[in-house]
């Protein structure tokens, strides 16, 4: 008997959503009706900020894309062109890059001159579309984008047939990649996962042994986090309980990258649920911690746009409804100053390992 794994149970499951869309088309035709796909809208003004689940998700507000429609038809064209080839590949147990799909699906079309696509940047906008539309994220539906991300610690995984132990990988780490949620976990040893915006950061951590010492996942995501590395956070958290704390500059950009991987983005609100952690709780570092750990010569003057920003910031629901929050991102714009977690260095190379996380951790000094 062949056993289904959830990765195929996960492809079968998305190959009807998109063999339902087909058939539907194929329905409006034999009817002579006008084709058309409903979307949900992908806007500010059909994004809510879900206040028990703590995240941003899409509204109900749709739009129908019409086949018969001048505005449309392109675009409809191209849908169906996207759909199509997820399915193929999705048949064939193969995964594209949506670079390569743009590629593959760039042409001429007979007897005109006009091309299914010019840039890439028509056909990227057109997953996310076919995503919403089918509600399944782009990875099950086999598309790829670059790896971003790295991560460390006392874990076994199952990554397409191979077994990966994330502790013996030397100083590079296991290179996150967007389909994670085709990885299995064989083995989870740890009592937290520790994410560091910061690519030195992490590197700082991981050659100190940090996650050896303090039994945890180190994760760094090189700035924003990349889909897969937000879906690997949440699968931690959600699978094994494990606490997630964030590690990220003292400014208004460092305080952004927390409030995605907590709570989403406006612009990935339809995939809050499967990508944020609500869970999440802010490390560090903050304008509280420059004074109490002497950090003053190591800071920047904020700009004006780091003002208007951390300004903005106050007014999201997450942020203004917690006094703590109100206090931190206040202090930032009234001394004018930011930090980056490298001004840790300045009490010394392994301050921030030895000294100023255990800290933190053990008087569980963090913002929710």
């Amino acid at each position: 008997m062949m056993i289904m794994t959830q990765e195929t149970r996960h492809a079968n499951e998305v190959r009807k959503e998109l063999e339902k869309l087909g058939e539907k088309i194929v329905a409006e035709i034999e009817k002579k009706e006008n084709p058309n796909i409903e979307i949900p809208i992908r806007a500010l003004s059909n994004v809510v900020f879900d206040k028990k689940s703590n995240q941003l998700t899409l509204g109900d507000k749709t739009a129908k894309r019409y086949f018969f429609n001048v505005a449309h038809s392109k675009k409809f064209m191209q849908s169906l062109l996207v759909a199509s080839f997820a399915k193929s590949l999705i048949d064939e147990n193969i995964h594209a890059s949506i670079r390569d799909m743009y590629y593959n699906l760039k042409r001429t079309i007979d007897d005109s001159n006009e091309n299914t696509f010019d840039e890439q940047s028509e056909s990227d906008p057109i997953i996310v579309d076919i995503e919403v539309a089918l509600d399944v994220l782009r990875e099950q539906l086999h598309l790829t984008t670059d790896r971003k991300g790295i991560v460390a610690g006392n874990v076994i995984i199952r990554d397409r047939g191979d077994d990966i132990d994330w502790s013996r990988l030397g100083s590079g780490g296991w290179s996150i990649p967007s389909t994670v949620e085709e990885v299995e976990f064989k083995k989870v040893d740890a009592k937290f996962v520790l994410v560091v915006e910061k690519n030195a950061g992490f590197e700082r951590l991981h050659e100190d042994k940090f996650w050896q010492k303090q039994k945890c996942i180190l994760i760094g995501t090189g700035g924003q986090p990349s889909r897969g590395a937000r879906l690997l956070i949440q699968r931690l958290n959600d699978e094994y309980d494990l606490p997630v704390y964030v590690f990220c500059d003292n400014d208004a950009y460092g305080y952004y990258i927390y409030s995605v991987i907590k709570s989403g983005s406006i612009s990935l609100a339809h995939v809050s649920d499967r990508i944020a952690t609500p869970e999440a709780k802010f490390l560090g570092l903050t304008t509280s911690d420059v004074f109490k750990y002497d950090l003053k010569k190591a800071t920047i003057k904020a700009k004006e746009v780091d003002i208007k920003r951390a300004k903005e910031l106050l007014e999201y629901e997450w942020f203004s409804k917690n006094p703590k929050w109100q206090k931190e991102i206040n202090l930032m714009i009234e001394k004018g100053v930011k930090a980056e977690i490298e001004a840790l260095s300045h009490k010394g190379l392994k301050f921030m390992s030895e000294v100023y996380l255990p800290d933190k951790l053990k008087n569980k000094d963090f913002l929710d």
